[in-house]
């Protein structure tokens, strides 16, 4: 009995062992494994449905060659199309179909059903359809199986109770199999398909979308349910190009990417100093805001410059002007892109607004980074987005750019074109998103209007506070000193005539300076003449003064001479006379 207690006690002190995790298959479609948290079930049923139009077969194909290219050779079983349509189909997109099936990588069945060669008599089963689909799943080892449109089969046949059996049976056969399964279909009025059977017997559904609003079109998808999965839940935009299919799970792009300290220069030396010296953040998004014909353009254009002469590669998107027409544009200020494209550091990418939806936009955008993975976006402007569409939906889908940015560490400018009305807003209230803000604006002084540039903003760097004249010319950009007046900060032919007046004034001093430094310079030779002269005449006395006690001396030895003579002379005389006597 203790040994049988101590085995329980082992056993029961054991940590229970964790689940494993569901295998997945990867869809090989950028962004949508992301979606679906590694991609699509492996060995189970998925169905993709939605409307006519959505790319539903498109996806299934992609989901097969992308596995094929995974080395998992797949099979594909049409209810609608042949093989040489499909074939045709997917020629666009690059993807030879006739190659994978000579390879023997891919294979494809065309399951014809025409009811006017149908004659239901009896009982009947699937069968035929299994052996089919065995045999071309035998005949390539395949690891993958795309049914498109198996709800045709409801149109060849009556017995709707038996074709739900039989389907179910087909769809455990292939789980049993161990096939990732990939089924498509149309969608119902109240059901995700026509007939409502696929979505109960699939382990994921992806619903795809295909909705006209403001007259543009925008594809998306929603991951319905996967079973044994955490998946995105939100709506995805989806693109289907000349490079096949991309998914952009913005929507789930978050804040936790890394802040550089680096800073780049703007390409306007005196802007740069406006920025404490240095420019902006490397990674930061920068906003140019003005009315039309401020410079917000050019502005763009000296950074696309100044990141070139970098050897950094830059995307410029004109939604408003053609690629030619803002190489001449700048060129006429001093700023020559075509050099920059011709080396391959500058693509600039001028598709107009209206051309595709919102998320279309965003999307091509995604797709153009990641080919050309550049150091600097620059977006010329973000307000020409907003014609025909929501202000909401055009924030949501610009907060998901700028996000999008700055994961990658992408340096974006974005130029707004402001209303008269609304200087230091937007309409779109996204500069509570950017880092940088410029503003740019017309000043009407004296019957003339002139530009101006001042930074509202700039997050983490001292920036200045002038408002400095912006003036464009042949050589370039420049930011003017600010020149204060009697009516505060002049600019135009105010600001030249008042520093003419200033260099008149200081001509007038320089000169009366220059006058007074001649006086001086004659006061200053004429008292140093007197200086000599007294200088003169003082060594004249001192030496009249050392002389007076040598003569003075001589006189008093000369008289005492005399005087000794004289007594000499007097005693000689004296004994003379005695001797006369």
């Amino acid at each position: 009995m203790s040994r049988a207690k101590t085995k329980v006690s082992k056993s029961r002190s054991k940590s229970p062992a964790k689940p494993a995790s569901l295998a997945k298959a990867a869809t090989g479609i950028e962004g949508l494994d992301d979606v679906l948290g590694g991609g699509l079930p492996r060995g189970r049923p998925t169905l993709i449905c939605g409307g006519p139009g959505c790319g539903k077969t498109l996806f299934g194909l992609h989901i097969i060659f992308n596995g094929v290219a995974q080395g998992e050779p797949g099979v594909v079983i049409s209810f609608e199309e042949s093989a040489e349509d499909l074939a045709q189909n997917v020629a666009s997109l690059g993807v030879d179909l006739n190659r994978l099936v000579r390879s023997k990588k891919l294979a494809i069945d065309h399951v014809h059903i025409d009811r006017s060669e149908i004659l239901e008599t009896g009982g009947y089963d699937l069968s035929g359809l299994f052996a089919r689909v065995e045999y071309a799943v035998d005949a390539v080892g395949a690891k993958r199986i795309l049914l498109d449109t198996p709800e045709m089969l409801f149109a060849g046949f009556s017995n709707m109770a038996l074709l739900r059996s039989e389907l179910e049976r087909l769809f455990r056969w292939l789980k049993d199999k161990g096939l990732t399964t990939v089924i498509t279909g149309e969608r119902g009025e109240a059901t995700l398909t026509r007939h409502g059977l696929e979505e109960y017997v699939s382990d994921c559904v992806i619903s795809l979308d295909h909705r006209v609003s403001a007259q543009e079109t925008t594809r998306r998808l929603r991951i319905v349910k996967y079973r044994g999965s955490t998946h995105g839940t939100n709506e995805y935009p989806f693109l289907i190009g000349n490079h096949g299919i991309s998914v952009l799970p913005i929507t789930s792009v978050g804040l936790a990417y890394e802040v550089s300290n680096a800073r780049v220069s703007s390409g306007i030396a005196a802007l740069d100093e406006m920025l404490s010296g240095k420019g902006y953040f490397r990674g930061s998004s920068v906003l140019v805001t003005g009315t039309a014909g401020t410079g917000k353009s050019s502005v763009a254009a000296a950074f696309v410059a100044a990141s070139c002469a970098r050897n950094e590669k830059c995307l410029y998107f004109a939604l408003e002007e053609p690629t030619q027409q803002v190489v001449r544009n700048m060129r006429s200020i001093g700023c020559d892109l075509g050099p920059l494209l011709d080396r391959g550091l500058l693509q600039i990418s001028a598709s107009r607004p209206t051309v595709s939806g919102l998320e279309q936009h965003l999307i091509s955008m995604h797709a153009a980074i990641e080919r050309l993975k550049p150091k600097v976006v620059i977006v010329d402007p973000i307000s020409s987005l907003a014609t025909g569409n929501n202000f909401n939906e055009v924030k949501s889908m610009l907060v998901r750019l700028f996000d999008y940015l700055k994961g990658k560490g992408i340096t974006g400018l974005f130029t707004y074109l402001s209303a008269p009305r609304g200087l230091e807003e937007t309409e779109l209230g996204v500069s509570s998103l950017i880092d940088t803000w410029l503003e740019l604006r017309d000043i009407e002084c004296r019957g003339e209007r002139n530009r101006a540039l001042y930074i509202l903003k700039s997050r983490g760097m001292a920036h200045s506070n002038q408002v400095r004249e912006f003036v464009i010319s042949r050589k370039g950009l420049n930011l003017v000193d600010v020149i204060l007046g009697p009516e505060g900060a002049l600019i135009g032919s105010a600001r030249l005539g008042q520093a003419a007046a200033l260099k008149a004034e200081r001509a007038r001093q320089t000169e009366r300076a220059d006058r007074r430094s001649r006086e001086l310079g004659r006061r200053r030779q004429l008292v140093e003449a007197q200086i000599a002269a007294l200088r003169a005449e003082l060594a004249l006395e001192e030496e009249d003064a050392e002389r007076e006690p040598v003569a003075s001396a001589r006189s008093e030895a000369g008289a005492a001479a005399q005087r000794s003579s004289t007594r000499q002379s007097k005693r000689g005389a004296r004994p003379t006379a005695e001797r006369r006597e």
